[in-house]
């Protein structure tokens, strides 16, 4: 056997196992999503048709390699632990969380399963994540803004109205998880 032809049955031979598998379907990738608003809510159904056409746009299709779980709250607040465990329970390659409650949530039902949260307003105050540069954990996500901006508020205020002395500020504490959090929707 002459070296080119051993070389070129070698090569075919190592080329076999990479062209099996590009053959092969592709695992079927889930993904959670846990969203404090309500399946009615337009917004939700925007965000949703949104979230799967970028999706599309990036090469995945949802039916062929890609199965979303999405859990909508709205103002069934009670059903939040139940719908985190269900998420949970159906073990997906990652769950994206909308608002804090869905996020704290999530951290009380799974340690394991990597979660990326949104509207969030402070997620090291309320203990999900270490810090926003290294978060730790199986959480990160995005947070609304980052609180040393806000005494820049207050130089831009000054700047727009020079003759203003006092200014109000209104802060809305963390929420426990409690099973009653009927008063969240009453503010």
């Amino acid at each position: 056997m002459k070296r080119r032809e051993f070389l070129g049955i070698l090569s075919g031979a190592a080329a076999w196992p990479v062209a099996s598998k590009a053959q092969q379907a592709e695992r079927v990738r889930r993904v959670g999503i846990l969203n404090i608003l309500g399946p009615d809510d337009p917004e939700g159904q925007t965000r949703r048709a949104v979230f799967e056409q970028t999706l599309q746009q990036l090469g995945w299709m949802v039916g062929r390699d890609l199965k979303i779980e999405i859990r909508q709250i709205g103002r069934d607040v009670d059903s939040l632990r139940r719908y985190a465990a269900e998420l949970v329970a159906l073990a997906p390659d990652v769950i994206f969380s909308i608002g804090s409650l869905p996020a704290a949530s999530l951290q009380q039902a799974t340690r394991t399963i990597p979660i990326v949260f949104m509207n969030v307003t402070d997620p090291v105050g309320a203990g999900l994540v270490e810090s926003m540069a290294h978060p730790g954990g199986n959480l990160t996500g995005f947070s609304n803004f980052e609180y040393s901006i806000s005494g820049k508020w207050a130089e831009l205020l000054k700047q727009i109205a020079p003759n203003v002395t006092r200014a109000l500020v209104f802060v809305i504490p963390p929420l426990p998880l409690a099973s009653d959090n009927s008063r969240l929707f009453d503010r």
